[in-house]
């Protein structure tokens, strides 16, 4: 990552000043403030990074809200659409019976008609041929007839002939009525059933449509989704590197400290209990690793003294104890108020050995060194305060 390199380029940089002093080059006061101000900077942009990375998580829990949402429409619509093209599929199916049923009775009601027709021509032959050779006919029966019983048979055959015809005509007259009757209702269910395969058909569409768009705004949030999430990783994985530098430049930065205390004889280091001008003295010994001032982005108001778990804690000054016991972000906490206005802090503590109200002596052990509230490890935060201003304590010892 470019981000990536830049910052190791940038922290080689710092390193390779402290590291090869050349001719020219700034005091360690001010190359301290400088890479303090680096490391001010870094901070805003960790901060910057978790700001994001907390909208982004905000973000991403509505989008996975709203993506539930939008995979539990899809499957009502994908539910309903599922339902129309059932149906569909079984009014579709029956209209193609009733489209088959319609050509065979449309078949059957024409081959109905052609045989009444021809049934009726030949009863109308038949009757005319009765018609006109009866006399004749009815005389070459009697002339014919060997008996009287042979006419009458024969006469009566006759009128059977004619007789089966009319029934014929008849029951064809019935068959093609029944027929024509079964066919306009067939065509009459067909019409209807047409008109539901058209709606079923439009309503099938449209909720296909609407699936089609769920699908789309689902795959829309699903995109959108997957964009939050790589944002998150690329904001962490910045704080992560953020946070490597600063981690860099914090131990340079104590190192420039150390090299400012050496410079200065190391003033505030020996913790022999010698007063100072303003009549304080060190209340433990130790390196300063963290000075008054702005730190990270937020004001640091006091120095933090280096010293290992149970290291005695001494008054600065006589006074009284006006506060000893457990506060947010100091841990075990000793206030001593000198008078004047005058006040010192001790903060961290593993062990409080005042309590409030006593008296105390300057050089006095008030407690132990510690490493409890919001403490990266064993030290003595020491706040100097002036009518309850906090003040560098270094002016003071």
């Amino acid at each position: 990552m470019v981000m990536g390199r830049l910052l190791i380029v940038s922290l080689l940089a710092f390193a390779l000043a402290v590291a090869t002093p050349a001719s020219g080059q700034e005091d360690p006061s001010t190359e301290k403030a400088r890479v303090d101000q680096h490391i001010t900077e870094l901070q805003a942009e960790i901060d910057a990074a978790n700001a994001r990375e907390g909208v982004l998580t905000s973000q991403l829990s509505d989008i996975a809200s709203e993506l539930r949402a939008a995979q539990s429409a899809v499957d009502e619509a994908q539910s309903t659409l599922d339902r129309l093209e059932a149906e569909l599929t079984t009014e579709q199916a029956q209209l193609e019976r009733l489209t088959q049923l319609l050509h065979s009775q449309t078949r059957r009601l024409v081959r109905l008609q052609h045989e009444y027709t021809r049934a009726v021509a030949v009863l109308e032959t038949r009757v005319r041929s009765a018609y006109i050779h009866q006399p004749p006919d009815t005389l070459a029966f009697i002339v014919s007839a060997a008996s009287f019983s042979d006419l009458i048979d024969d006469y009566e055959f006759v009128k059977r002939i004619g007789a089966q015809d009319e029934r014929i005509v008849q029951a064809v007259e019935t068959a093609r009525t029944k027929a024509a009757e079964e066919r306009r209702a067939t065509v009459r269910t067909r019409t209807l059933t047409v008109a539901v395969v058209s709606v079923i058909s439009a309503r099938t569409a449209d909720a296909r449509a609407v699936r089609d768009q769920l699908v789309a705004d689902r795959d829309t949030l699903s995109a959108a989704r997957h964009l939050k999430e790589s944002a998150i990783v690329g904001a962490r994985a910045s704080r992560e590197e953020y946070l490597a530098e600063v981690d860099g430049l914090a131990a340079q930065s104590a190192a420039l400290a150390a090299a400012i205390r050496d410079a200065q004889g190391g003033v505030g280091s020996s913790g022999a209990g010698v007063p100072s001008a303003a009549g304080l003295i060190w209340p433990v010994s130790g390196p300063v690793t963290s000075g008054f001032g702005m730190r990270w982005g937020r004001m640091h108001e006091g120095i933090d003294i280096a010293a290992s778990i149970g290291t005695p804690v001494h008054a600065a000054a006589a006074g009284t104890v006006i506060y000893a016991s457990w506060m947010t972000g100091y841990g075990n906490l000793v206030v001593v108020d000198h008078g004047n206005g005058l006040a010192t802090a001790y903060a961290h503590a593993s062990a409080l050995l005042v309590r409030v109200g006593q008296a105390v002596a300057q050089g006095q052990t008030v407690s132990l060194v510690g490493s409890t509230g919001n403490s990266t490890g064993p030290h003595l935060h020491f706040e100097v305060r002036v009518n309850g201003v906090a003040v560098d304590p270094l002016l003071y010892l």
